[in-house]
């Protein structure tokens, strides 16, 4: 891509996008930009790391370091693709880092529905609501276990493709862009990690439950 096919592309991301435009105030030291980007997506930041390595201490911390690495790059930022592409490009690439360092295999806790994409992610053990039967409490959390335990099979690439498709509801080319793949290998990357998912929750569909997926 030539020069000024890359300013067009940067000149039209800035129109669509609003927080694309916010970052380029970021870059031009606009007061009080930063910190509306940190409000816009911090939790969701700590939500989609909290599914990938199983800790919120550790989400938290990979969180700061994410917003840390945009802020470090403003001066140089120059928008190629959404902004939330961009910030989950670098999320995904610290948090594979991070979890490769401790010889560990990512780990998502599922631990009950998010109402919300932008809700930070739910604990391990939630609590389910005070008016729940004990039954149903007891079955949460056994739903709660066996979401995990299912995603805990995934690969790498497929668990990440699953949480962008999932809590970020992020397209195919989107996550592609994040993962540097093609769409296609995305779409067959879903397809695949899906086949699995539905092979582990079937005793639980068939009886009429909906794990938090």
């Amino acid at each position: 891509m030539s020069q000024g096919e890359l300013d067009v592309l940067g000149r039209q991301l800035e129109a669509r996008d609003p927080d694309v435009r916010l970052m380029l105030q970021v870059r031009e030291g606009v007061p009080g930009a930063f910190e509306q980007l940190v409000q816009r997506y911090q939790d969701r930041l700590v939500g989609i790391l909290f599914h990938l390595v199983g800790s919120r201490e550790e989400a938290e911390d990979l969180s700061q370091e994410v917003l840390l690495r945009v802020y470090k790059a403003r001066k140089g930022y120059k928008p190629r693709a959404r902004f939330s592409t961009w910030l989950f490009t670098i999320a995904n690439n610290l948090a594979l880092n991070h979890l490769r360092s401790k010889g560990r295999h990512p780990s998502v806790p599922m631990g009950g529905n998010s109402t919300s994409t932008h809700n930070a992610a739910p604990s391990p053990g939630q609590i389910p609501s005070r008016d729940a039967t004990a039954s149903a409490q007891m079955r949460q959390v056994e739903l709660s276990d066996v979401v995990r335990d299912a995603l805990s099979v995934l690969g790498e690439d497929q668990r990440m493709a699953v949480l962008l498709n999932k809590f970020e509801d992020m397209s195919y080319a989107e996550i592609g862009d994040v993962m540097n793949r093609s769409p296609a290998a995305v779409k067959s990357l879903l397809a695949r990690a899906r086949n699995e998912l539905r092979e582990r929750l079937e005793p639980y569909l068939s009886a009429g439950d909906r794990p938090p997926l």
